[in-house]
C-alpha cells in the first residue's frame, strides 16, 4: 500500500470521526476541522481553511459539506472528494431514514404515536429562532439589507410557493449588486480561466431531471428534481433550507404533515453531521407509499438531490476562485442574497408555528429551547433528548 493511499485512508477516517462527533452546527465543525485537519494532520494551512470556508459560504448548497469535500479535493483530487462526501453524509443519512421509518411505523400502529414528540415540535421552532438570530446577526449589516430582509419575510408570509424563492433571491442579488462600487477595490485586471465541465454537469442534471419529471410524472424523478432544485438555491446553511422544504413538501405537495415535519427537524438537531440531513427524512416519508424499499429509495434520492448541486458548484468554482473573488459585483450581490435568505428564516418560524395550537405549553417550550441555546452550553442533542423524555413521561397525563 502506497504512502498516498495510506494518507487518503487516514483522511477518510478523520472525516468519519467528524461525521460522528460534530454536534452543534457549522461553527463547531469549523473548529473541529481546524483542530484535526489543519493543526493535527496538516492537510492544509489555516489561511487556506478560512479561504475555502469563505468560498463555500458564498455558494448555494450545504456549506459544511462543501467545505469538507473541498478539503478532500485539495488533498486528493475529485475521487477523494466524492469519497469524502459519501463518508461525511452517510451516518446522518442512515439515522434520518431510520427515524422516518420509525415515525411512520408508530403512526400506523398507534393513534397517539407522535405524542412522544409533543414537546420537541415546538422546541424545533425554538431551534429555528435561535438559528435565525445567529444568521441575521452575522449577515445583516446595512439598512438596505434590513429592508430586503423584511420585504422577503413579508412576501414569504403571504405567497407560500416554492417558485417565489428563486425570484426573491435573484431580485435581492441584483438589488445590491448595483452598489458594487462600495466594495473595496482590488486588482481585477486578471482574465478568468474557467473550466466549465462541472458547471455543465450541474446545469445538465437540473435540466434533465426537470424535463424527465415533467414528462413521466414519476414520483422518484420528481422527488430528485425537487431536492436538486432546492439544493441549487440555498444560501446561508441548513437553517435556511427549512422554509423551502416546509413550503414544498408540507404546504404545496402535502407529502408530510406539519407534525411529521417538526418532529423530523427536531430529531435532525440532535444528531451529528450535516444539517441538510433532514432531507433524507423528508424524502423517505415522501416515498412511504412504495413500502419499506420506498423509504430507503426516497431517502437516498433526496440525499443525492440536496447535496450534489452544491458539490458540483464548489468543484466548478474552486478552480478559479482566486480570480473570481476580485470582482466587486460578485461580492456585492451576496449581501442581497443573504438578506433575502434571512427574511425567509423569519417567515419560516411563523409558518412552522401556524399549525400548532397557540397555548401556554407550546410558547413555554419555544422560549425555553431558545433560552437554553442562547444562555447556556447545554448541547442540542441533550435538549432534544430532554424533550422526548418529557413527552414519554407525560404521555398519559397531558392531552
Amino acid at each position: 500500500m502506497s504512502i498516498r493511499t495510506v494518507r487518503y485512508l487516514v483522511f477518510l477516517k478523520d472525516t468519519l470521526t467528524l461525521s460522528l462527533t460534530s454536534f452543534g452546527g457549522p461553527q463547531v465543525l469549523l473548529a473541529m476541522i481546524l483542530e484535526r485537519m489543519v493543526k493535527k494532520r496538516g492537510y492544509l494551512q489555516e489561511e487556506e481553511l478560512w479561504e475555502l470556508n469563505a468560498l463555500c459560504s458564498m455558494l448555494p448548497g450545504p456549506s459544511s459539506t462543501q467545505l469538507i469535500s473541498a478539503i478532500g479535493f485539495r488533498v486528493g483530487g475529485p475521487r477523494l472528494a466524492y469519497l469524502t462526501l459519501i463518508v461525511w453524509i452517510l451516518p446522518a443519512t442512515i439515522a434520518m431514514i431510520l427515524a422516518a421509518i420509525l415515525i411512520h411505523f408508530l403512526q400506523e400502529n398507534s393513534p397517539k404515536a407522535l405524542h412522544f414528540a409533543k414537546f420537541i415540535q415546538p422546541m424545533a421552532i425554538g431551534f429555528l429562532i435561535f438559528a435565525a438570530q445567529k444568521t441575521i446577526t452575522k449577515m445583516i449589516k446595512t439598512p438596505e439589507a434590513i429592508v430586503l430582509m423584511l420585504l422577503s419575510a413579508f412576501v414569504s408570509f403571504f405567497y407560500s410557493s416554492p417558485y417565489i424563492f428563486p425570484i426573491l433571491l435573484l431580485l435581492g442579488g441584483l438589488t445590491t449588486s448595483i452598489k458594487y462600487k462600495n466594495q473595496p477595490k482590488v486588482d481585477e485586471d486578471k482574465s478568468l480561466h474557467i473550466k466549465w465541465s462541472n458547471f455543465y454537469l450541474w446545469g445538465g442534471v437540473l435540466l434533465v431531471a426537470a424535463i424527465a419529471g415533467a414528462i413521466t410524472q414519476y414520483k422518484p424523478i420528481l422527488l430528485f428534481e425537487n431536492f436538486y432544485r432546492n439544493g441549487s438555491l440555498i444560501f446561508g446553511g441548513g437553517q435556511v433550507l427549512i422554509p423551502y422544504l416546509y413550503t414544498e413538501f408540507v404546504d404545496f405537495k402535502h407529502f408530510l404533515s406539519s407534525e411529521e415535519f417538526l418532529t423530523g427537524y427536531a430529531i435532525s438537531q440532535g444528531i451529528p453531521g450535516p444539517t441538510f440531513s433532514i432531507s433524507s427524512y423528508i424524502g423517505a416519508l415522501s416515498m412511504r407509499d412504495f413500502g419499506l424499499g420506498g423509504f430507503v429509495m426516497g431517502g437516498i434520492i433526496a440525499t443525492a438531490g440536496i447535496f450534489l448541486p452544491g458539490i458540483f458548484l464548489i468543484f466548478f468554482v474552486i478552480r478559479f476562485w482566486d480570480q473570481l473573488k476580485l470582482y466587486r459585483p460578485v461580492r456585492a450581490a451576496l449581501e442581497g442574497i443573504n438578506a433575502v435568505s434571512c427574511g425567509m428564516l423569519i417567515a419560516a418560524a411563523y409558518l412552522l408555528f401556524k399549525p400548532l395550537e397557540p397555548n401556554a405549553v407550546h410558547i413555554f417550550f419555544i422560549l425555553g429551547t431558545y433560552s437554553l441555546l442562547q444562555f447556556t452550553k447545554v448541547p442540542s442533542p441533550v435538549i432534544v433528548a430532554m424533550g422526548i423524555l418529557l413527552g414519554i413521561l407525560t404521555q398519559n397525563l397531558l392531552p
